[in-house]
């Protein structure tokens, strides 16, 4: 059963074109253990979007081979040997974070935790496994809203994230109770229904909009199996509102769209894709908008997040370049002047999966 929140539609459904790069979203995996336990995201990466910007980059925020962060499908053509885990900058991470924090549909919450409070007790409390974890941005905003003990299972691929995510966890509860960590470095595909044993909950953040079909089935299947709802925030949803409006932002955002669903990946059609997945396991699916709202106060997330965007856009579309590069100086340019104001559009989607073991 599939019940629409606040705002939904497949327009934002998913896609919103965060300079993002695959980092909070892609990096399935932490440092895998307890002891390495430490640990956006929506992870989610870079923002929704293809790529970072490295610190000190151009116009478009690329710089060649050595450019802030590598998509993991792009690994093998720019040098990068493709066993290596992927490295996603934590500045960016950083940088969105409160942005973040700010745009997640906290009225997903009290079905939420309506249903956490039906499972049956465990002495560790509850079991929450936060898939592409990177630098935890997640357990840090979700773990305080939360009542009684908890233990958050950390999962990215990039030791380096996992790292920053176990350190700056979150250690107490709503109600004061103990929160603990561990840290598991892997690939979404290993996110078996063996490996949610015990679950009470799957989060993500900003991680839907840069999987393929088949790993959304993968995920909602293992959920499903295991009787685990699912948390999943901030898939970008292919709208992006800024004002005052320019003629080129139709076509700036079409392409960046585009770019999103190179490669297979699901790009603004995630969140659609993923309430299908679970709504067929029996789960009853929930969504709500979660824009990012950006005004003088973001301007430094603001720039980034343009340059992001719009290199993308042209590396999507190289015709466009010339167009682009004053497209974005004179974005930039109201950026740094206080004149522009940005909305970015998200989904969050709660699913709610059939419980095992009696639990209502």
């Amino acid at each position: 059963m599939f019940l629409a929140g606040d705002a939904w539609s497949s327009a934002e459904a998913v896609g919103d074109g965060h300079g993002r790069s695959s980092a909070e979203a892609l990096g399935h995996g932490r440092e895998g253990s307890s002891a390495e336990a430490v640990g956006d995201g929506d992870a989610h990466c870079y923002g929704n979007g293809p790529w970072a910007p490295a610190a000190g980059a151009g116009r478009h925020g690329r710089t060649g081979v050595d450019r802030g962060t590598v998509r993991l499908r792009e690994a093998a053509s720019v040098g990068v040997r493709s066993d290596d885990p992927p490295r996603y900058a934590p500045e960016w991470l950083r940088l969105r974070e409160p942005a973040d924090a700010a745009a997640r549909a906290r009225d997903l919450l009290d079905p939420l935790r309506i249903r956490l409070a039906n499972l049956p007790g465990r002495a560790d409390g509850l079991v929450v496994h936060d898939v592409g974890c990177g630098t935890g941005s997640m357990g840090r905003w979700l773990a305080p809203l939360l009542d009684g003990a908890q233990h958050w299972v950390l999962h990215d691929r990039d030791p380096y994230l996992l790292h920053f995510a176990a350190v700056a966890a979150p250690r107490t509860a709503a109600d004061g109770s103990r929160v603990t960590v561990e840290t598991r470095r892997g690939d979404l595909a290993r996110l078996t229904p063996d490996a949610l044993t015990g679950a009470a909950l799957v989060t993500a953040s900003a991680l839907l909009d840069v999987l393929t079909t088949e790993e959304v089935g993968t995920l909602a299947a293992a959920c499903a199996t295991a009787g685990c709802p699912a948390l999943l925030t901030l898939s970008v949803a292919g709208r992006v509102d800024l004002t005052p409006a320019h003629p080129l932002d139709g076509e700036i955002t079409e392409a960046f769209n585009a770019h999103q669903r190179r490669t297979g990946m699901l790009g603004p059609d995630a969140v659609d894709a993923a309430a299908e997945a679970f709504a067929g396991h029996g789960a009853t699916v929930r969504a709500h908008s979660s824009p990012w709202r950006l005004g003088p106060d973001e301007a430094e997330l603001t720039a980034q997040w343009l340059r992001g965007w719009v290199g993308a856009a042209v590396e999507q579309r190289p015709e466009l370049r010339e167009r682009a590069d004053q497209y974005l100086d004179e974005r930039l340019a109201a950026c740094a002047a206080g004149e522009l104001r940005v909305v970015v559009h998200h989904t969050d989607l709660l699913a709610l999966c059939r419980p095992t073991g009696g639990a209502l």
